[in-house]
């Protein structure tokens, strides 16, 4: 397996020691590295400082020379006996003297000249054929009057040459002496300073040569190898600094001198300290290394207890006490906040446990301590097959009119009215199994073990017995009762969700029943399995176009004339045949499908629509909006899509709404009827003279018709209190500027008397029942004949 790097995987020890190495790595690397920089500049330095030294040195010694061959010309040019012979132009003479006196200096070169400086002698066995090319340059003025001397090539040889008169008393002659720059002079410049030393010599016409020179071999085939003028050279690993000193240059060639100093005989003591920082760098990393551990152990071993023990922290025991407390660093610190930190999550859990099983106001288990028992129930022992005889009943309880009490009376009143039934209920006669709690609000639930429906309505008799005595809270009496509903295990349901909501279901058709309490059947239930296939049989009828138009004509009372029609919905089920509407539209209504079926009965109107412009200016198809619709924020662009979709305007419609439909939710509902109202459509108030707070909001809604409730319209001929409501309405109506539709006319006297109390629709079987909408066009013409031919 290939290894690879990760140290995102490594422990925090491992990373605390590895980033701990690191830096100190990092940081003598940068000191290594100043220090290599400082090193090769300061020897840099060093170099061009001996190497300049060593060039006064070298000319120190070239002047010692000069000055002993000074001394040895100016004794040769002060012995009576050499001025004699030269006054006496003993030429003999003269020529042994300056051999001789020239060997006991050291000078091989010794010549006498004139006054005029023409060569007159030179020393016995000497050529004077080189030194007649230098004598101009030699003699000249400016260097006779000086008392230095000069370096001048004689053949290649470099020689040293000093010039001293003769004075007798006047000068009578000028003592030439030279001294040739050769390996001796090097060596000894060599052993008096740690340099090499290359003496070249530059003929004119000639290639440079290396005279003299205390280079070793290697060394001396790089300078061989060079051009003239060179700075440095390299040696195998060592490099060599130069520095030229100009002796001499001339008609007759130059001669120089190259002062060479090894880089690495200056780094050597320097070599040697960065080896000794070397080792004291290793011994700093491996000491730094074993503290990196023993510190990184010191907080990561106590962090390993720590994670233990949030691990055990995370299983729920908190009764175990964290280590390290006793640690006064912030490992201890950190421990402390831990422990602090266990004691409070473990009372915080406490108070959560409580919060969630428990009702804080009546003391009672809550709904997910009922939910619990309920399940336990279930699955204790054989309790799951149905024919075990192990039975248990669910009987909820709603408080009836608790909402009233609460806005009348207050929610501190409320409170108490909860804790006391929350006490009745704990007083009755139960077993030990049983269990009794709030669920939320004024919802409350007992769990009867070993019950079935018989046994549960006579706790429920008991209940209601003990809530007929009134309620006395601070001097208020209230007088109590309750809707319940009873669902048991397993005749209702198998599992405790189900069981929970049908008795949930079976309280509220108390409730809606007002007969206190209920027992759970399937015809009450809209989640049932019965209902469950008519809801997805009813989108079935949808997609496959089962349902059927149907229109029931609204005639004018003042001509007689089709008006309006009321479109209506009709289920043509295969197997079932035509499906009454009480029998889906409930239900529809219900569970929220009655969205599809307004848009599915807009949509077929706004078809029809067309068939239908032959008919009397004005006319409407009414069409009636549920609850949902009118709840629904994206309903009035729907409406649009449609129009937009089948050419026709909104004011060919009148959308019916019942007075509970905008109560259930009266500012939104009105904000869906300003919406509806801006885009064009009739807006009516159907089934009028139901509901409870119509006249409320009759003035502020933007409806322009009221649709009577047809009990009010088919009673009116018996009994006139029924008439008088219907006058009132129609006045009422007129008053308000709105249109009157009469529903539920069953016969020619109701007609009458709609017509003389000047109600301006009619609708009901006296004219039609609701007709087939390919029908309808049709049926129009011949009731519209017929009337003309009346009038």
């Amino acid at each position: 397996m290939k290894w690879q790097w990760r140290p995102d995987n490594w422990g925090l020890s491992s990373r605390i020691v590895a980033l701990s190495l690191l830096l100190l790595l990092i940081v003598q690397a940068a000191v290594f590295s100043v220090v290599r920089i400082s090193i090769e500049q300061s020897a840099k330095r060093q170099v061009q400082q001996e190497l300049l030294v060593g060039e006064r040195v070298w000319r120190r010694l070239l002047d010692q020379n000069a000055q002993k061959l000074q001394q040895g010309a100016s004794l040769l040019a002060a012995d009576y006996g050499f001025r004699e012979a030269v006054n006496t132009k003993d030429d003999e003479t003269i020529r042994s003297v300056l051999e001789n006196h020239g060997a006991r200096i050291g000078a091989t070169v010794t010549a006498l000249m004139d006054t005029g400086m023409a060569l007159r002698a030179v020393g016995e066995g000497q050529d004077s054929t080189d030194l007649q090319g230098l004598l101009g340059r030699l003699t000249s003025p400016g260097q006779r009057d000086t008392q230095g001397s000069q370096v001048a090539l004689v053949g290649r040889t470099p020689y040293q040459f000093v010039l001293v008169p003769i004075k007798a008393p006047v000068v009578v002659g000028w003592v030439l002496m030279g001294f040739p720059i050769n390996q001796k002079l090097l060596d000894d410049m060599r052993a008096i300073s740690d340099m090499h030393l290359a003496l070249v010599s530059e003929a004119t016409g000639e290639k440079r040569q290396i005279v003299s020179t205390t280079l070793p071999a290697g060394a001396l085939r790089a300078l061989e190898a060079t051009a003239a003028d060179v700075a440095e050279l390299a040696v195998d690993d060592d490099r060599l600094i130069a520095r030229s000193v100009k002796l001499d240059a001339g008609s007759f060639g130059s001669v120089r001198t190259l002062l060479f100093r090894s880089v690495n005989e200056v780094v050597a003591p320097f070599r040697q300290a960065q080896v000794a920082l070397a080792w004291i760098t290793g011994l700093g990393v491996v000491l730094f290394a074993i503290g990196s551990v023993f510190a990184a152990r010191r907080v990561t071993t106590p962090l390993r207890s720590l994670v233990h023990a949030t691990e055990v922290l995370g299983r729920g025991q908190y009764d175990l006490p964290m280590q390290h407390t006793d640690r006064h660093d912030e490992i201890g610190d950190l421990a402390k906040a831990f422990d602090a930190m266990r004691i409070n999550i473990g009372a915080q859990q406490n108070e959560i446990r409580t919060l969630a099983y428990w009702d804080r106001l009546t003391g009672l288990p809550n709904r997910a301590r009922f939910r619990e028992a309920v399940q336990t129930q279930i699955q204790t022992g054989s309790a799951g097959r149905p024919d075990s005889g192990n039975s248990m009943a669910i009987l909820m309880l709603d408080i009836d009119r608790f909402k009233h009490v609460n806005d009348v009376l207050g929610y501190s009143f409320g409170d108490q009215l909860l804790i006391a039934v929350a006490k009745r209920l704990t007083e009755q006669d139960m077993r030990a199994d049983d269990m009794v709690a709030r669920l939320g609000g004024d919802e409350f639930a007992v769990m009867l073990t070993g019950s079935d429906a018989d046994a549960a309505l006579t706790v429920a008799r008991r209940i209601a017995k003990s809530f007929e005595q009134p309620l006395a809270f601070e001097e208020q009496t209230v007088d109590m009762s309750a809707s319940m509903g009873i669902a048991c295990f397993p005749q209702h349901a198998q599992d405790v969700d189900a069981l929970l909501s049908r008795a949930e279901v079976a309280m509220y058709a108390a409730k809606s029943r007002t007969t206190l309490m209920q027992v759970y059947d399937a015809s009450l239930d809209s989640s049932s399995t019965e209902t469950l296939s008519m809801l997805s049989e009813l989108r079935n009828a949808v997609a496959q176009g089962e349902l059927r138009l149907f229109l029931q004509p609204k005639i004018s009372l003042a001509t007689g004339r089709v008006s309006a029609a009321e479109a209506l919905v009709r289920w043509q089920h295969p197997q079932r045949g035509l499906v009454p509407p009480m029998e889906f539209i409930p239900f529809a209504e219900q569970t929220g499908f009655v969205r599809q079926l307004t848009t599915w009965m807009f949509e077929e109107s706004a078809r029809v629509s067309k068939t239908l412009q032959g008919l009397d200016a004005g006319f409407k198809l009414a069409i009636n909006l549920s609850t949902r619709d009118l709840l629904d924020l994206e309903f009035p662009a729907r409406l649009d899509a449609l129009l937009a979709q089948y050419q026709v305007p909104a004011s060919a419609f009148c959308l019916e709404i019942t007075e509970s439909a905008i109560m259930d939710d009266p500012q939104r509902a009105q904000n869906t009827l300003n919406l509806l109202s801006e885009r064009g459509f009739k807006l009516s108030i159907d089934d009028f003279g139901t509901g409870y707070s119509s006249l409320a909001y009759l003035k502020s809604l933007p409806v322009d018709e009221l649709k009577i409730d047809k009990s009010f319209v088919m009673n009116m001929e018996k009994d006139e209190d029924d008439a008088k409501i219907v006058r009132s309405t129609v006045d009422l109506a007129h008053n308000l500027g709105l249109t009157v539709v009469a529903e539920g006319v069953e016969n020619a006297l109701i007609w009458d008397k709609l017509k003389a109390l000047e109600c301006d629709e009619a609708q009901g079987y006296f004219m039609s029942k609701p007709i087939a909408a390919h029908t309808f066009a049709a049926w129009c013409e011949g009731w519209n004949a017929k009337q003309e031919q009346v009038a």
